[in-house]
């Protein structure tokens, strides 16, 4: 394990030792548990794989209508492509 030097300011540190006394455990312990939870919240919030997850997800809801036919109702009042 590598020991590092970081500043912090005062009142994260005292922040820090409340929450250490609380659990009854050391500064570096609560510190380390951050870094690794903060690591596990950068990896999942680049993982694309709630777009899998959320796929599909509105699929069987019957009181929403075709997005298609709602753009070009939206869209009726515009100039065909064509014409431009």
């Amino acid at each position: 394990m590598t020991r590092i030097l970081a500043d912090l300011p005062d009142d994260d540190i005292k922040w820090l030792d409340t929450r250490a006394a609380e659990q009854g455990r050391s500064r570096a312990s609560v510190l380390r548990d951050a870094v690794a939870a903060y690591k596990a919240q950068a990896v999942s919030s680049g993982n694309k794989d709630w777009i899998l997850r959320g796929a599909g997800y509105w699929k069987d809801r019957a009181d929403i209508g075709d997005g298609v036919e709602y753009q070009q109702a939206i869209r009726e009042d515009r100039r065909p492509y064509e014409d431009i």
